[in-house]
């Protein structure tokens, strides 16, 4: 589900990932208390919600990110909620710290792998979870409705500040983790925090397992030293310092650290793809289920069916992936992206989920990364984009269904088209104005054919 304001080149997303808009333009403190007190009015309404009013409120490091939690903070306040201002801290750690607090909800400003002139408001339930589809369909008409509480001046919300979000998250992440083991590994990483939010929180969690860390682009300034999305593209300087280093891996996380990509000890990329399967591979076993979305490698599906566990698939979108974990009592989920949701932590894509949990399966293996994860990287995987259009959305399935005949089509979020062992997808982003088209053959050469088939039978050639 996704809706933008304006379709000009400033768009107000609205979707099950929250709001996001380019700041000063389309996104401003203005909309920001607007949605602050859309939530508040929302949050008050749910059944479980008990207890004195509290949201808690996160960022990542972005420069508008301090200008536009003040505004939703005062939103909040302005309504009659406590706001716990975290400060700077990951997405994940929101949602564990909403649990803590024993909260209403919370907020994090963030626009994730979005470049600099972009940011968001997502909100986070009780239970530390997204909202699903349905839940954020109300949110949103409540915010375009206008709806706000306002108190009056006896009842307005206090603003407090903990700084305990990083060592909560940490702490809940080592609990399920065998510490000793990793240690004994001596194992060394190399690792770009893209000068976002998940810096402090990585050194932390390393430094507690004893992993010999190269800390890149740690200080939260917003400023990244490259574009933020986790991709090889964006990734050459990583790669080339594990190469020269030696080090047993390599991590890149986004900007509020709730995605994750691997290089391996040469220095080659290995992607976003092979976070969520080698996660799989340590928590799984018999009769376990995985949730992965429509957009996810099937290598996901190898996994699982290697240890006698079974995969669920979602819609694309973190939300989605965790209402459909709740539902089948998943272990593990997320996305190719590199998310990683870890339901013993929380219900949050997570970085740190993801590196302690890989860390921990090369030191229980005495295997190199790329030795584990072989078995199962026979596939390639191409993933393109397009300018999104209404004439996109208006013959997609049928275009589709004409083009790929005898395919299996799935159409609950945008189409999807498996045929014999390969699939493409083609959907409208949550949180840009695209369209994203994503296939995965057993060749780079047959991924491809996919992307211009689709691109021809919706005229995007």
């Amino acid at each position: 589900m996704s809706e933008a304001g304006d379709q000009s080149a400033a768009p107000l997303m609205l979707s099950v990932s929250g709001m996001r808009g380019i700041v000063g333009a389309s996104l401003t403190p203005v909309e920001a208390v607007r949605f602050a007190a859309a939530f508040a009015g929302w949050v008050r309404g749910q059944a479980g919600v008990s207890g004195a009013p509290v949201v808690a409120v996160g960022r990542d490091s972005r420069p508008s990110g301090q200008a536009l939690a003040m505004a939703a903070a005062s939103g909040l306040a302005a309504c009659g909620v406590e706001v716990v201002d975290l400060g700077i801290c990951t997405t994940p750690a929101v949602g564990v710290m909403v649990r803590k607090l024993g909260a209403w909800g919370g907020l994090v400003l963030t626009a994730s792998h979005n470049p600099t002139p972009w940011n968001g408001i997502k909100p986070i339930r009780a239970d530390g979870a997204s909202l699903p589809p349905d839940e954020s369909r109300e949110l949103i008409a409540a915010y375009k409705g206008g709806d706000a509480g306002w108190v009056g001046a006896e009842a307005v919300g206090a603003v407090r500040r903990d700084d305990s979000a990083d060592a909560t998250h940490v702490d809940a992440v080592l609990a399920g983790i065998d510490v000793e083991m990793v240690k004994r590994a001596g194992l060394s990483v190399v690792v770009d925090s893209v000068c976002g939010a998940g810096g402090r929180s990585a050194a932390m969690l390393l430094d507690r397992l004893g992993v010999a860390a190269d800390l890149r682009n740690t200080g939260p300034t917003g400023v990244f030293p490259h574009p933020p999305e986790p991709t090889e593209a964006h990734l050459g300087d990583l790669c080339q310092a594990t190469r020269d280093s030696g080090a047993d891996v390599g991590f890149a996380q986004d900007p509020d650290a709730d995605r994750l990509a691997m290089v391996g000890p040469g220095g080659a990329y290995l992607g976003e793809e092979c976070t969520l399967v080698a996660a799989a591979l340590r928590v799984m076993g018999q009769g376990d289920v995985a949730v992965a979305n429509l957009s996810t490698s099937r290598m996901i599906d190898d996994v699982a069916g290697a240890v006698g566990g079974q995969v669920v698939r979602s819609a694309v979108g973190e939300a989605s992936v965790a209402l459909a974990m709740r539902e089948h009592g998943a272990v593990i989920g997320g996305e190719g992206n590199g998310g990683v949701i870890w339901s013993r932590v929380g219900q949050i894509r997570d970085s740190l989920a993801g590196m302690a949990l890989v860390l921990e399966l090369m030191a229980a293996s005495g295997r190199s990364l790329p030795e584990l994860l072989a078995p199962y990287r026979r596939y390639a995987i191409v993933k393109d984009k397009v300018p999104a259009k209404e004439s996109i959305r208006d013959r997609l399935e049928m275009s589709m269904s004409d083009v790929f005949v005898g395919g299996k089509l799935n159409i609950s979020d945008g189409v999807r088209v498996d045929v014999e062992r390969s699939w493409i997808h083609v959907r409208p982003s949550n949180t840009e104005p695209i369209y994203r088209l994503i296939a995965e053959a057993e060749s780079r050469s047959d991924a491809q054919a996919l992307i211009e088939r689709s691109r021809q039978a919706l005229d995007l050639s």
